[in-house]
């Protein structure tokens, strides 16, 4: 256990101490482009979706008629 603690405690240090931490306004400007693409990455998820299943549904329509 005390090693868990010890690993923890030196993770923590080295946050503090070694790491370049952005600034708020960089920090604020990625979190809008990665919110852009996740919507943008969503909806041609969505769309890719939509034509496969259109796709799909017409094959089955000319196989039963």
């Amino acid at each position: 256990m005390a090693k868990i603690v010890t690993y923890i405690s030196e993770a923590f240090e080295e946050l503090k101490t070694n790491v370049t931490w952005p600034e708020w306004a960089e920090v604020q400007k990625f979190t809008v482009v990665v919110a852009l693409f996740s919507v943008i990455f969503a909806l041609a998820t969505w769309g890719v979706d939509e034509l496969c299943a259109k796709a799909i549904a017409g094959i089955f329509n000319l196989i039963k008629s």
